[in-house]
């Protein structure tokens, strides 16, 4: 597999920034490397088991089966509808109101049964091809798991998992997330461009094809979604993402 070493590169984008339209300049499977060290890998198409799981989630997510938050844009998103779903495990939102962690509500819902379950065997498969390509990173977070009760857990090395439908991503660093482990995007995508990671510390803009998977540590930079341009009638991006919050270690 390809390397790719991410250089450091001055820029001026700030975190809540839009990101603009960037064609991908990483477009091949590749492993990527920072200061020597492998933290992540990009594979343009995953395991056939993965891609079937991954199809069965996105076709279940777009159902009325799975309930969404969203809204329908006019201006800012070309009139495209954009939803989002969170399963697994709720950090305690004192702003909100909710002082206390908890199990997202969606799996309370019967019909969103097959959804979960999907996307449970697919942070499964994830989990195994991290531990195949960057053995290293599985152990290390295994480790960084110890204090995560299972009960929090979706799978061994995530704590939550959020599909978000169509939505371009402003500019952010996951700070919530555990320092030194890594989150999973999985890409479904149809009759549309764009929808691509861009991480502006290497310059890098790495691309989501339909059934990719990129694995990286969201902590450690600012990064965001470009627009999601649909080629045809009903194109869309949809990202399944699998993800480790720090709000959980130590959390009975």
């Amino acid at each position: 597999m390809k390397r790719i070493d991410l250089v450091q590169v001055q820029h001026s984008i700030k975190i809540g920034d839009d990101c603009p339209y960037i064609e991908p300049n990483v477009t091949e499977d590749c492993v990527l490397y920072s200061e020597g060290e492998a933290i992540g890998f990009y594979l343009t198409k995953m395991p056939e088991k993965m891609c079937k799981l991954a199809d069965l989630a996105n076709h279940e997510l777009q159902s009325k089966r799975v309930p969404k938050q969203g809204t329908k844009r006019s201006e800012s998103a070309g009139g495209i509808v954009q939803e989002s779903c969170i399963i697994g495990s709720v950090p305690p939102k004192p702003h909100m109101k909710r002082p206390y962690a908890s199990i997202s509500s969606v799996h309370q819902v019967e019909t969103a049964k097959t959804f979960i379950k999907a996307m449970l065997l697919l942070a499964n498969e994830s989990e195994v091809l991290i531990n195949e390509i960057l053995p290293h990173q599985y152990e290390r977070q295994l480790e960084l798991f110890q204090g995560v009760p299972k009960k929090w857990r979706f799978g061994s090395l995530f704590t939550s998992s959020i599909s978000n439908f169509n939505i371009s991503a402003q500019f952010h660093r996951d700070g919530g997330n555990i320092v030194g482990a890594v989150n999973v995007i999985i890409c479904k995508k149809h009759n549309s461009k764009g929808g691509d990671l861009h991480i502006p510390d290497y310059g890098a803009t790495i691309g989501q094809q339909d059934n990719s998977i990129l694995v990286y540590p969201a902590w450690r930079n600012v990064h965001g979604v470009t627009p999601i341009i649909p080629t045809h009638e009903g194109g869309y991006r949809n990202s399944l993402v699998f993800y480790p919050l720090k709000a959980f270690v130590g959390l009975n």
